[in-house]
């Protein structure tokens, strides 16, 4: 998972996943750009082990090794987005940087990331919101019976005199049928 996140990563230079994999990710995305930048023959075999397509390390050995020739590290940044609607995992964006930017952010990048962390945010607050609702809902279902229209009432009412007069014959001839057993023995 790890080797197609840092083929991905060099391939598109930015990749949008959660907080523990970016985490996992930097370490090997940056390993790989040194690699790059040492640019052997042992180098490049290395990097091959974990770079999945030739195409992406040929990238990284000639456009990202110059890119970073003069910094000595830090090629990547991870923006925090928020939560994911689906399951609460917190999101990131990891992103190669830019070769002569500062190590914070750029004020595009920093736009782009904002707008999708607000749209997330808004994402969130809806299923909450709904989660919510559903929750109060099912709260107050448990809580109280549904209310009765006086017809609905004089109905049940009905329905339980009629219940409880058959509960009452059924229960009076059960009793007469064991008196007569009890006959019987006795006879």
């Amino acid at each position: 998972m790890y080797r197609n996140l840092v083929t991905s990563l060099l391939e598109h230079e930015r990749v949008r996943t959660t907080d523990a994999k970016a985490k996992g990710v930097r370490s090997l995305a940056e390993k790989m750009i040194t690699l790059g930048k040492r640019g052997d023959l042992h180098a490049r075999r290395r990097a091959l082990r974990v770079i999945r397509r030739r195409e992406v390390a040929a990238k990284v050995f000639d456009d990202l090794a110059e890119r970073y020739r003069d910094r000595a590290g830090g090629y990547t940044r991870i923006v925090k987005l928020g939560i994911r609607p689906g399951d609460a995992a917190a999101m990131s964006i990891i992103e190669l940087v830019e070769s002569g930017e500062p190590a914070g952010r750029t004020a595009k990048a920093a736009e782009k990331t904002g707008k999708q962390a607000a749209k997330d945010k808004k994402d969130s607050a809806k299923t909450t919101k709904k989660t919510a609702k559903k929750k109060a809902e099912k709260a107050k279902a448990e809580k109280k019976p549904a209310k009765k229209t006086p017809k609905k009432k004089a109905a049940a009412k009905k329905d339980s005199e009629t219940a409880t007069k058959k509960k009452a014959s059924t229960k009076k001839k059960a009793t007469a049928k064991k008196k007569a057993v009890r006959k019987k023995k006795t006879d």
